[in-house]
């Protein structure tokens, strides 16, 4: 569980609504009409805009901003050194003992390549295809999100248009002002909540979280070539933390 994106969430509601609180009843901020226009109307420009097949994909993609098991990158490296060690000890078939050790399937993946005599070019080639493929349907998915949050503020203001027209239409009957006010005024504050309490920190971890997981496999994918090309583990290493801030290397030989 990614407990900064659940704490951002709750805090970011629990903050509105004891603001919400402090001037009245929750429920004049609840308006049927105001919430069918923004959240219907939103789901209905994202479905113009995107097939279901990608809105579903963003929706299990979505998972990945509340659920996360969080692996450093130089758990990885020191993994990738020490396959590196026993396979120019005892012969790279040793390393297929060793893939009950990984819980990643990219990583178990790429062991069983390299078990099964694959070239070390070849086997970089298909990897970083693989990780071309993951980036784009993360992006999709954090595109989903943007573009939602892009939508909702201004469905909100089509709602507040809708309401200052009602509103100017029945000025002579003063019992219809508030209501026509309300929808106005809280389409704009709905569409706003969506948009930036929701769809755009979602879509901004998300990205986050894609290019974390992008760059672990770009590690996993330099370290096997370097395995199946036998180079010294401390070169790999070196070149491996070429792909980290100095700041965050962590060096595996005293």
């Amino acid at each position: 569980m990614d407990l900064s994106t659940v704490l951002g969430i709750v805090a970011a509601f629990a903050l509105m609504i004891s603001a919400m609180l402090s001037g009245g009843s929750i429920m004049l901020f609840v308006n049927v009409p105001s919430l069918l226009i923004v959240f219907g109307g939103t789901t209905g420009v994202v479905l113009v805009n995107y097939p279901f097949k990608d809105i579903f994909g963003a929706f299990a993609i979505l998972k990945k901003a509340f659920h996360h098991k969080e692996t450093t990158h130089n758990e990885v490296i020191e993994q990738l050194i020490k396959f590196s060690s026993k396979a120019r000890k005892e012969g790279i078939l040793s390393l297929q003992s060793m893939m009950n050790e990984v819980e990643d399937s990219f990583f178990q993946k790429g062991l069983q390549m390299a078990v099964d005599g694959q070239e070390p070019e070849s086997l970089k080639d298909m990897l970083f295809r693989e990780i071309e493929y993951i980036q784009e349907r993360h992006d999709k998915g954090a595109e989903i999100f943007t573009t939602m949050g892009t939508f909702a503020p201004a469905l909100g203001m089509i709602g507040t248009l809708i309401g200052l027209v009602q509103m100017l239409q029945t000025m002579s009957d003063p019992s219809t002002i508030g209501p026509a006010m309300a929808i106005a005024l809280l389409t704009t504050f709905y569409g706003a909540v969506i948009a930036n309490v929701v769809c755009l920190p979602i879509a901004g971890k998300l990205k986050h979280r894609s290019q974390t997981e992008v760059l672990r496999k770009n590690l996993i994918a330099e370290g096997m070539e370097s395995i199946l090309a036998g180079e010294n583990p401390r070169i790999m290493e070196q070149k491996l933390h070429a792909f980290l801030a100095p700041k965050l290397r962590e060096s595996n030989f005293n």
